[in-house]
């Protein structure tokens, strides 16, 4: 693997025309040893691969597409290039998120549009074979909107340190815990119901094992625990020191490399606050909000001391410089031009 501080590639998840947006398929650019990026063009064309995953241990990579309800794999080449490995996989409606498992054995993918999670298994060289469907969501909270039923929207999944996979409904305010099981996929193991409307969109375990999860339409942090298996909430908060606006949504949540600080982007404001994990990972206390350096910051990534953050609308990616310290970013540091970023993904 490569190091947090040696020149390495990031992939950029991208919307092409077919969502609205200016690239042309998944984006590639170079991180230098200074933290500033280097964009170094399209890596291949793609129909709107606004969400990446990379293989643990293969150069292989694997999109949505997410207008195409589609998931392909791709096969590295050269520095930065990337080829189809098989052909596109079908996935739902708005295939908004992929992940791998850290054995590479297989891929899930969450669909907004109809709520859909899907797993595929992966053969010795990457390619996906099997496709399977995962049972799907039951409102928890139905009786809240009798006559009224709310559409599942499955947004994304994290691969627990227990081997487990847990999945964001943010239709239906859920979590969903799943175990893997070979040649059927994903068993269910339990869910965890969060506010009602709060929206859960991504999320991020800690070192505690604590899971922390961002939640859109609220703006709010939620902390679930294991207990003798299965998880419980043990924390909701804001996500911002400074609250949330009228249209804001917030985005990406993520972990400084020490687990001291988390950091959540907020659409509509367009700011990136600091959280402070207290209590052992059961606390998330924001510290201050700042500018995220463009509009709609749809994604971001800490990589060593330094925190990127993906703007959609502007087509910039903005560099800050994280204080060791405190965690807080500094000034803006660096600024790179890329079209329709909407996921920062390192190549490994």
């Amino acid at each position: 693997m490569t190091s947090a501080t040696s020149d390495t590639i990031i992939w950029t998840g991208t919307y092409t025309s077919d969502g609205g947006g200016r690239a042309e398929g998944i984006g590639a650019l170079r991180a230098h040893q200074d933290g500033s990026l280097e964009w170094l063009g399209t890596a291949v064309q793609a129909q709107s691969p606004s969400f990446i995953a990379v293989h643990p241990s293969l150069p292989v990579v694997y999109a949505v597409a997410e207008q195409r309800q589609m998931v392909q794999a791709y096969r590295r080449t050269g520095e930065f290039g990337l080829e189809p490995l098989g052909p596109p996989q079908p996935a739902g409606e708005a295939t908004c998120h992929v992940a791998v498992d850290p054995r590479g054995r297989f891929v899930t993918a969450a669909c907004w549009g109809d709520g859909q999670v899907l797993l595929y298994e992966l053969d010795a060289d990457g390619g996906m074979t099997g496709r399977f469907a995962a049972p799907p969501s039951a409102d928890p909270h139905a009786s809240l909107s009798p006559g009224r039923p709310r559409p599942s929207r499955a947004h994304a999944s994290l691969m627990l340190q227990d081997g487990r996979i847990m999945t964001t409904d943010l239709g239906h305010d859920t979590l969903r815990v799943w175990n893997y099981v070979p040649g059927t996929g994903l068993v269910a193991d339990h869910e965890v119901a969060l506010a009602f409307g709060s929206g859960p969109r991504h999320l991020v375990q800690h070192a505690s094992g604590n899971v922390f999860v961002v939640s859109e339409y609220s703006v709010e942090v939620f902390i679930i625990r294991p207990e003798a298996g299965t998880f419980e909430l043990v924390f909701r908060g804001p996500a911002t020191s400074g609250g949330s606006q009228s249209g804001d949504s917030a985005a990406e949540i993520s972990l400084s490399k020490d687990g001291r600080y988390a950091y959540v982007g907020v659409r509509g404001t367009n700011i990136v606050s600091t959280l402070e994990v207290a209590g052992g990972g059961t606390e998330l206390l924001p510290v201050h909000d700042m500018p995220s350096g463009g509009d709609w910051p749809r994604h971001h990534l800490v990589r060593g001391n330094w925190l990127h953050v993906a703007h959609e609308r502007s087509d910039n990616v903005a560099t800050f410089a994280l204080d060791p310290a405190t965690g807080l970013p500094g000034p803006l540091l660096h600024d790179v031009r890329t079209p329709s970023p909407t996921a920062l993904i390192p190549a490994g």
